[in-house]
């Protein structure tokens, strides 16, 4: 039980182990057995009677907590809900040989649980992922295996980020031409953002059918993981533009899927067109998604020169009674916030939505520029999501080293993820109480493919998940059991970077995928997002 990760609130062992077979009897609730099934597909449990692992519902214990005992002659497993249920099935798992995460069971392995008590909950009510598509576009098995992989972290949101100005990737009905015609690039920059451009001249693009998005949230659900969906806006629009340029501020402009990284001024029109247009969008997605708590609107990185240019805008605005595009920018978000709530979904957006001022009070604060900015937004009231790029932007390198494959600035260590607290102590009660969770965010200007994000993402994520169930830095003994968790991950299949450094095949080569450490420090991007979020107008981005 010294083994577990993330770790959990209670777990005391006593002498002995209980042998476990492949096609063992579960019993209980249909729900929660099909949870603990879920977690632990090596063994084919069976449901039936007189059962080895017995599985019963218990309220009291609070929303995804978890109780697990297990004795020579039984497993008995108690749940608040279906969650709990599942993670406690991924505990189970975790006990047993690092063969229980393969996808076949291995002859000559004996599955033997060793007997004690677990009891758990988590810390925080969101622990998620972020996932870029839209910069590079990850195929349905990807996002699938991705969810599979939060579940044995007991991570319970995954942050779909389709669309920006390099792409979008969802199907719409109503609107055809923005997946036929904003969802594919015909080519990428290779080059690092200051430099000459460089191009691969190869198209890039895909995009998910409405089925396809359907299906997803569903294999999310039944893994007790959350789908949050997030359409960028009113900046990052480059994608939308190109495909309806009538819904910019300036008609008369053309706009083309962005080949490069960095911030376009390409911004979305605030007339009610445009919030006709996506309350349809909004529908479209809901709908295939179904149940959706959550939805993310965006807000960040907004260039207002259009609006500020634009005739009907600023006759728009005045009409409002608004002084400037800032107060626009504002209250255009806070309008979506409404269509959404409507609906009966909250509005996720950008930290900087909540220092523009005039957001719903149940907006959540996603903050990205620093812990100050989180601190303000929780002060202020707003539950808030502690998210900042460091040490929670997983683009970035993981050492200062040239044999690093090249990410967007060095360097974020596993240490630096796990000594993270998303709710400092030296906040106030009310202050801490307002954050409900973290996450760590993979943007994908430089993850081209399944195989980078799996080097990308583990085994930081996994401090990451220690951090979000605890609700605190990990405690001394992570290092141990990180390396313990390791073998687990081997036997699922995922080419994590090893914590001694990268194999020879993952490092960047000599060629534009290699490292260039110390040319974007991630503590001066600190101090930087830092003034600007407190900053008058730090909305508006640097270009």
């Amino acid at each position: 039980m010294e083994d577990l990760l993330p770790r959990p609130r209670v777990a005391e062992r006593a002498p002995g182990a209980f042998g476990l077979s492949s096609g063992a009897a579960i019993s209980g609730p249909a729900g929660l057995v099909d949870a603990v099934r879920l977690a632990l597909p090596v063994l084919d449990l069976r449901p039936g009677s007189h059962a080895a692992i017995q599985v019963a519902e218990d309220p009291s214990l609070g929303p995804e907590a978890y109780g697990i005992t297990i004795t020579a002659a039984e497993v008995r497993i108690t749940a608040a809900d279906r969650a709990g249920a599942h993670y406690a099935g991924q505990t189970l798992r975790q006990l047993l040989p690092a063969e229980a995460f393969r996808a076949a069971a291995l002859p000559g392995v004996a599955w033997a649980l060793p007997c004690g008590r677990i009891a758990d909950a988590p810390a925080f009510p969101w622990r998620g992922a972020h996932l870029d598509v839209a910069r590079h576009f990850f195929p349905k098995r990807e996002v699938l295996r991705l969810i599979d992989l939060l579940a044995a972290h007991k991570l319970n949101r995954l942050h779909l980020h389709l669309s920006d100005d390099q792409g979008w990737r969802v199907e719409s009905r109503a609107y055809p031409r923005l997946h036929e015609v904003g969802s594919h690039r015909d080519r990428t920059v290779t080059g690092f953002h200051g430099e000459e451009p460089a191009f691969d001249g190869i198209p890039h693009g895909g995009h998910y059918t409405l089925h396809d998005l359907a299906e997803i949230a569903a294999y999310a659900r039944a893994r007790a993981v959350t789908v949050v969906p997030e359409i960028d806006v009113p900046g990052h629009s480059s994608a939308i533009l190109a495909a309806y340029p009538e819904l910019g501020p300036l008609p008369e402009k053309r706009y083309r899927v962005l080949d490069r990284w960095g911030i376009s001024p390409a911004i979305l029109s605030p007339l009610p067109a445009t919030v006709d247009f996506l309350a349809t969008v909004f529908d479209e997605i809901i709908g295939a998604l179904g149940p959706t708590p959550y939805f993310h609107i965006g807000g960040d990185e907004c260039v207002l020169d259009d609006w500020a240019a634009s005739e009907r805008v600023r006759a728009y605005q005045a009409e409002l009674g608004l002084d400037s595009p800032s107060e626009l920018h504002a209250w255009f978000l806070h309008r979506l916030a409404d269509l959404l709530a409507e609906r009966g979904v909250r509005a996720v957006v950008w930290d900087e939505a909540f220092v523009s001022g005039r957001l719903r009070p149940d907006t959540v604060v996603m903050a990205w520029r620093g812990m100050e900015v989180a601190r303000r937004a929780a002060a202020a009231g707003h539950e808030t999501i502690a998210a900042p790029v460091f040490p929670m932007y997983l683009d970035y390198a993981e050492a200062s080293s040239a044999e690093e494959p090249a990410g967007l600035g060095d360097a974020t260590t596993v240490a630096d993820v796990a000594a993270f607290a998303p709710a400092p102590a030296e906040w106030t009660a009310e202050e801490r109480a307002r954050v409900i969770g973290t996450q760590f965010l993979l943007w994908s200007e430089w993850i081209p493919d399944g195989r980078t994000l799996d080097y990308r993402a583990w085994p930081r994520g996994c401090a990451a998940a220690e951090v979000a169930w605890t609700g605190h830095p990990a405690d001394q003994g992570f290092t141990g059991r990180l390396g313990a968790h390791l073998k687990r991950l081997d036997a699922l299949g995922v080419e994590y970077r090893p914590l001694t450094g990268p194999r020879p095949w993952q490092r960047g080569g000599t060629g534009w995928r290699r490292h260039r450490p110390g040319r974007v420090r991630v503590t001066e991007v600190m101090r930087h997002l830092a003034e600007s979020a407190a900053a008058p107008g730090s909305a508006r981005p640097n270009l």
